[in-house]
């Protein structure tokens, strides 16, 4: 399986942990999360990347400051589709702040920051992401989703009363 998709491969000398990331991001290609329309959305934004083609519509309801439905459906590459998945099964119930937070936590990541344990257990499977550093032509792939959600959920929260 090493090298196929993702590109993450034994080139970080990882071997093993490099071949559980990329399990876990072949996993959500093949097999997306929360992938169905969601009635009467909240958020309902599309987002794309001009540059490779990748794209996505993205839908949401959201119910006293949390994400009570989540569908995300669309075509790109493995890794953004992966991405797209595993962001649709991060925030699906979780509130609006930790949404917020996960995807602060997701651009230090893709960054190389050093994240703390309780960083790192938001994050979850999606830490399989990381070595799409090694490839910084696909950052842009992964935070497609994680982006346009950012900016859908915050204009969301500008339009709801006080």
């Amino acid at each position: 399986m090493t090298g196929s998709y993702s590109g993450l491969g034994d080139a970080g000398g990882l071997g093993e942990l490099d071949d559980l990331y990329e399990a876990i991001i072949l996993d959500h290609y093949h097999n997306p999360r929360n992938t169905a329309p969601v009635d009467s959305p909240d958020i309902d934004l599309e987002v794309n990347n001009p540059f490779c083609g990748d794209e996505f519509r993205i839908q949401m309801k959201v119910d006293d400051d949390t994400v009570s439905k989540v569908g995300i459906t669309g075509m790109g590459c493995a890794m953004s589709q992966a991405s797209a998945s595993l962001l649709a099964e991060l925030v699906d119930g979780k509130s609006t702040e930790a949404v917020r937070d996960s995807i602060d936590i997701l651009r230090r990541l893709l960054k190389g920051d050093d994240l703390s344990d309780d960083e790192m257990a938001v994050l979850g499977d999606i830490e399989a992401l990381s070595g799409v550093r090694k490839f910084p032509v696909r950052i842009k792939c992964v935070l497609l989703s994680w982006v346009g959600l950012g900016e859908a959920l915050e204009e969301h929260l500008r339009r709801e009363p006080m």
